[in-house]
């Protein structure tokens, strides 16, 4: 088990049954790079992955 999962398993339990929107998503990750601007890489790797995560199946 990585260390992040305790952070995922965290997040499902306590907003597993919310639905969120993307644009929702995208202002809370510009918000925490704006409170920690050292995680600024990590976090546009994780955007530009989920932007592009069915775009895989496609090619």
């Amino acid at each position: 088990m990585y260390f992040t999962d305790r952070g995922i398993e965290e997040l499902v339990e306590r907003r597993g049954e919310e639905e969120v929107s993307l644009l929702w998503l995208g202002e809370r990750l510009r918000e925490f790079v704006d409170l920690n601007p050292e995680f600024e890489t990590p976090i546009e790797r994780l955007a530009t992955w989920l932007a592009r995560h069915d775009s895989d199946d496609e090619e």
